[in-house]
Order: C-alpha cells, then structure tokens, then sequence
C-alpha cells in the first residue's frame, strides 16, 4: 500500500513538472513580441556573441530595434554592422559597457532616455572556474556584478521607466541548468544563478498584473564562446558534448513568454531537475561535499596545497 502510494506521489510531482512545459511545447508557437506588447525597441545584454546574439537576430527578425549591450570591443561592432546589414530596416543602438565594474547603468540610463524599451532580456554572464578562494576577490566581485546585479539595475532602472508610462512588455533572464544543483569548482557561476531564478520568480508575481511577463529560461549547454576563458573542468567538458547551436533557442524561449515562468530547455537541465525532485538538495549538497575530494577537478586544483 504505502509503495503504491509512494509511486502515485512521485508520479504525480513529475506530471506537474512536465506538464506546463509539454503545453507550451506543444501547443504554443513561436511569440512575436512586438506584436504582443505594441513594442518598438527591446534591450540584450551579452549581445555581441552566443545566445544574446541570436536573440538580438530573432528580435530584428520580428521589426524590433535593439539596443545591443556588451563589451565596448570589435566584437560588438562587427556584431552591430552583421546585424544591421541583414536587417536594413530595424535601428541597432550599441551600448560598450563592462557590465563587470560599477557605473554602466548610467551609460545604459543616458544612451537610452530617448526611447521607450519594452522588451528586455537580461542575458550576459560568464564563468571563473578553480576554488573560490584561489580566485582573487576582485574578479569574484566583478563576476557577481555582471551575473547578477547587472539584472537588478536593469530591471530597476527599465521597470521603472514602463511603469512610469504604462507600458506593457517583458523581462527575461538567462539562467542555467548550474543553478539547480551544488557546483564546486564554479561556486560563483552557480550561485548567480540561483539567484537569478529566484529573482524572476518572485518578480513576475509583482508585474504580471500590469501587463509586464516574466521568463526565467534554464538552457542546458549551448555551443558558444561562453566557455572560451574558462578553466578546464572535467565536469564542463563531459556536458559540453550535449551542447546545442545558439540559434535553436530563441523560438523556444519566445514561445514561453508569459506562458511559464520558468523553462528548462535541453536535456541536462531537464535531467537536473528532474534529479532534484527524487533527491533532496540537501542530501545532494551533502554527497557533492562527501565525494568531491575523489573527484579529477577537485585533485587538479588541490595539487597547489
């Protein structure tokens, strides 16, 4: 009897995880957002390269002008002229910033006082790789800040400004399959993370009745040069091979706009999470310490001591 009802119960925690997801995919297609808001600008952080790229494209695509947000360098320019030579009729506005030091949401504020953005995909980060405490504690700074708080002084600052005017429109955040399980070795990439989900969630309950969504989306590896400057991590390498190409994502996430609040994409994150709903995180937690000396990344940073 109690097997039988144990059975029903995981059964039933697993349903109410795919269903939402098997909604959306089935019968949802891709959201044309400029459509769906009455939008005419949207704004990508991490836009020069990688998913951010693809997204500025997918956005272009739809009629919408983009503020295209990255690092002030050639990669950023020539991103902007590929761009805007493929869609001749939609503005790009670029915006160098480091989203890494402290005084970018000026910039952000001041390039675009001019234009009403609806549409925002808070989309940069990056990972340091070794232990937390042979990192330099000003790299680990600048990491939260671009991971993390770069996301809340964006939204804060765009939130604000829609709210001000009545705008209708959306927020969404790239997370990662990392911020569901303990991640040695990436301390701070998986915490980011984390926090980025819960902050998304706990957002969207506050703008949703204000015409405002919000998406937290969880890829799985994508095939971009996210992982360029990293360390190597056994770990990373072994997901790597699942990795998909950056374009295969946007038609996913725009078609889950407003429709969930999060979304997994790919099958590691699928499989992480569904792994976190039969093994409770604390006992995950507590494994991933037990047995981490055992593991190679865990010997590679520790030949130093």
């Amino acid at each position: 009897m109690l097997g039988t009802l144990a059975v029903w119960a995981l059964a039933f925690i697993y349903l109410a995880y795919a269903i939402p997801h098997l909604i959306v995919a089935w019968f949802y297609k891709t959201k044309n957002l400029k459509k769906a808001y009455n939008a005419e600008w949207a704004l990508v952080t991490g836009a020069s390269s990688g998913i951010g790229k693809s997204i500025a494209r997918k956005l272009a695509g739809q009629g919408l002008n983009v503020v295209l947000v990255a690092l002030g360098d050639d990669l950023l320019d020539a991103t902007t002229k590929e761009l805007s030579e493929q869609y001749p009729r939609v503005t790009f506005r670029k915006v160098g910033v480091n989203l890494g030091e402290p005084g970018y949401a000026e910039v952000i504020a001041r390039e675009t006082r001019d234009i009403d953005i609806q549409v925002v995909f808070c989309n940069a980060g990056y990972v340091l790789t070794g232990f937390f405490v042979d990192v330099p504690a000003d790299k680990q700074m600048a990491n939260l800040e671009c991971n993390a708080v770069s996301a809340v002084q964006i939204t804060h600052l765009l939130l604000s400004r829609m709210r001000a005017k009545k705008l209708r429109g959306c927020f969404v955040y790239t997370s990662s399959a990392a911020a569901m399980i303990p991640n040695p070795f990436s301390v701070l990439y998986a915490s980011t993370k984390s926090f980025l989900s819960s902050f998304g969630a706990s957002l969207a309950a506050e703008v949703r009745p204000y015409g405002i969504d919000v998406l937290v989306f969880h890829p799985s590896p994508v095939a971009t040069r996210f992982y360029d400057k990293a360390h190597k991590l056994d770990a990373m390498e072994f997901f790597k091979k699942f990795a998909v190409d950056p374009e295969e994502l946007p038609d996913t996430v725009f078609a889950s706009i407003g429709r969930v609040v999060w979304r997994d994409v790919g099958p590691t994150a699928v499989c992480f999470r569904l792994l976190m709903k039969l093994v409770d995180y604390n006992l995950m937690a507590w494994a991933t310490a037990l047995f981490a000396p055992f593991m190679a990344d865990f010997k590679r940073y520790a030949k130093k001591d």
